[in-house]
């Protein structure tokens, strides 16, 4: 009985003593406490009901959180148009909003001495050593002339990819596209060593570092695989062992549970008539296993919350610390100077203003994006509708995750939570 007592003095003491986390159903607090007006809040529930009376979305769960606690956090419409209804604990597709979780793996490793982020990628991965430069034969007429390839005059580096400067080619368009055609890579249809080699190969769109061009499904992918040839694990265990348990991330998968599938809402592009189920990606053939450091992630909001919540704090969290603070500045601050954003595909959201840090945006100027936040605010969106950003200045973070791309909603969504600001 007396050992009893003293285990349980001690579970206590412990739960006394660890900082501040969230249960596994969040506790709303008073707006009033943290500087946000209760009734302002309220135009967020019209803002995403208006989209789905629209048909641009089934449903959305919507975040927001300042100072540690969570202010807002709202489930509206379905996960399908079958009509389930959409819950707080849904799980979202997360694709792109995986990057910003593998820069902070590559940080990790950075800070325990395995890597440095000028790192040639070559020397990970042979096949990006002396890259060529694809340029076109005439620069007024570059479809109909061609291209031909020169010898880059620097190497890609980790730092490049992590900051979308590498060059590399991501699509048909630019000069490598044609190349990049040919090549037929398609992620998840091979492992991840062969992936890598068969990007590394390509010629490049232009010198990395002397432009800013989004790498979508690829870059990271070939971070991710650094991350695996450094650990000496694969992706799926490094972000389990080394970053989602230890911040409680309980629910962010690679493999969904077969048990958790039917809380996975169902992703739909935007046709003029009505909203059409996306046909899954094609399983890997038999023995490859891919996890993608570019996108592949599944997860909840208050999972993603709390790697957020974690970068906010300095890079600790629920006991944790995954970085130093001085990372996570690294992380944030603009590393692209003034290269133009412009590029990014994107026609719902103006990125002026904008520079990039080590796998999130980062905000540059109030003035010239044209729409509500801080300077110094970061984040960064998956391709399926989700997007977060984060807010040192206000100490802020805030989420709309959705399985339907609508762009404006990361115009819109800030907008309306910045507007109920009072402090």
């Amino acid at each position: 009985m007396l050992t009893s007592m003293k285990s349980f003095i001690a579970v206590l003491l412990c739960a006394t003593l660890t900082p501040q986390s969230w249960a596994a159903s969040l506790t709303l607090a008073k707006p009033d406490d943290v500087g946000f007006s209760a009734e302002r809040l309220k135009l967020i529930h019209p803002l995403i009901q208006r989209h789905i009376d629209a048909k641009d979305l089934t449903g959305a769960v919507t975040l927001v959180a300042r100072k540690g606690k969570v202010v807002h956090f709202e489930a509206q419409g379905a996960i399908d148009v079958e009509g389930h209804p959409m819950r707080t604990d849904t799980l979202f597709r997360m694709a792109s909003m995986t990057k910003p979780i593998t820069a902070v793996a590559v940080l990790m490793l950075m800070e325990e001495g395995k890597l440095v982020l000028s790192d040639p990628v070559s020397k990970y991965i042979p096949e990006f050593k002396n890259p060529k430069i694809a340029v076109w034969t005439l620069p007024n007429d570059p479809h109909g002339a061609g291209m031909r390839l020169v010898q880059a005059d620097r190497e890609v580096t980790l730092q490049h990819i992590l900051t979308h400067t590498a060059g590399l080619a991501v699509s048909t368009e630019g000069p490598a596209g044609e190349a990049f055609r040919r090549a037929n890579i398609v992620p998840g249809q091979t492992s991840p060593a062969e992936f890598s080699k068969r990007v590394g190969a390509l010629p490049l769109n232009f010198q990395p570092g002397t432009q800013w061009q989004y790498t979508g499904t690829y870059g990271f992918a070939v971070l991710g695989r650094v991350v695996e040839i450094v650990s000496g694990m694969n992706l799926d265990q490094f972000f389990k062992q080394r970053i989602f348990t230890p911040l409680g991330m309980n629910n962010t998968f690679f493999n969904i549970p077969a048990a958790r599938l039917g809380d996975v809402a169902t992703v739909y592009t935007q046709s003029p008539q009505s909203l059409v189920k996306q046909n899954p990606a094609p399983p890997p053939p038999a023995g490859a296993e891919f996890f993608s450091g570019a996108g592949g992630l599944t997860g909840s909001a208050e999972d993603y919350l709390q790697f957020c919540q974690m970068l906010l704090n300095g890079g600790q969290w629920n006991g944790a610390r995954l970085l130093s603070r001085k990372s996570v500045e690294l992380m944030s601050d603009n590393a692209v100077g003034d290269l133009d954003l412009s590029n990014y595909p994107e026609p719902g959201q103006n990125l002026r203003g904008y520079g990039f840090g080590l796998g999130v945006r980062v905000r540059k100027s109030n003035g010239a994006s044209g729409w509500l936040g801080s300077v110094g605010d970061y984040g960064w969106a998956g391709a399926n509708g989700t997007y977060f950003w984060i807010d040192p200045k206000e100490q802020l973070i805030g989420m709309v995750l959705m399985a339907t791309h609508v762009g404006i909603l990361r115009t819109e969504f800030p907008n309306v939570v910045y507007q109920a600001l009072v402090d």
